[in-house]
């Protein structure tokens, strides 16, 4: 009741502002430890009440925002799974906006490399899982079961060899391998993988073409917010 209460308020005060003026229904309720007072994310608590606040700012008719959240100090699995909760409230809530949405760790106190290519892989998994399956002849795969007969396998079908590139979900940190190839390749952790991952694509990385210009009007404009920054700091 407060949370939507407080963003009414907020979207009255706009519209009294500036009438027409776009809004979005942001979302952060959580409860907290009762052990500690730490505030808690990725909770089923939280999980309700997001996909509650979805159902009120649909009533209200206006886009709903909310967040992929953890309080997990690492990348490791609790922050896999309070993060994956969360996302589903967004998910399955229809959120227009999904804020936060990747490197989040340690209750928003810390922004984490590996946590971010983490949750692009489930931000890529959730986005799968959206899209409805093909139902047709073609993909049925009739001809792939005569093709392979009593006792075959299906890895040398032309419906296989035709779709085996495209047909499933790649991943970006899941590792596959049975026990005995990952053992051999170092026994890799899902963190030590994502730190792989985001190392590669800085290394990789191009920047887009800009104009002179106007890289020589952003970089004046940084040190200008800095200085002012500072100034005021120092008052």
């Amino acid at each position: 009741m407060q949370q939507n209460a407080e963003a009414l308020a907020m979207i009255t005060l706009a519209q009294c502002v500036r009438a027409g003026a776009p809004v979005i229904y942001g979302d952060f309720t959580s409860n907290v430890d009762m052990k500690t007072g730490a505030p808690a994310f990725g909770t089923p608590e939280y999980v309700q009440a997001a996909l509650i606040g979805c159902q009120l700012a649909r009533r209200h008719g206006v886009p709903y925002r909310t967040s992929n959240v953890t309080s997990s100090n690492a990348p490791d699995a609790q922050a896999a799974w309070e993060s994956m909760m969360s996302l589903w409230a967004a998910f399955m809530g229809h959120a227009g906006l999904i804020k936060q949405g990747a490197g989040w760790i340690e209750g928003g106190l810390t922004a984490s490399f590996e946590k971010f290519i983490l949750d692009a892989e489930m931000l890529q998994i959730m986005q799968a899982f959206c899209v409805p399956p093909e139902i047709s002849e073609a993909e049925f795969g009739l001809e792939a079961m005569a093709e392979a007969g009593p006792g075959g396998h299906f890895f040398g079908t032309s419906h296989a060899l035709e779709r085996y590139e495209s047909a499933f979900y790649s991943p970006l940190v899941s590792d596959w391998r049975n026990f005995e190839t990952w053992q051999e390749g170092s026994s890799p952790s899902t963190a030590q993988n994502a730190n792989r991952v985001w190392k590669q694509l800085l290394a990789e990385h191009e920047d887009p073409p800009l104009d002179p210009a106007i890289r020589d009007k952003l970089d004046a404009f940084v040190v200008r917010r800095k200085e002012e920054l500072n100034s005021a700091s120092a008052a």
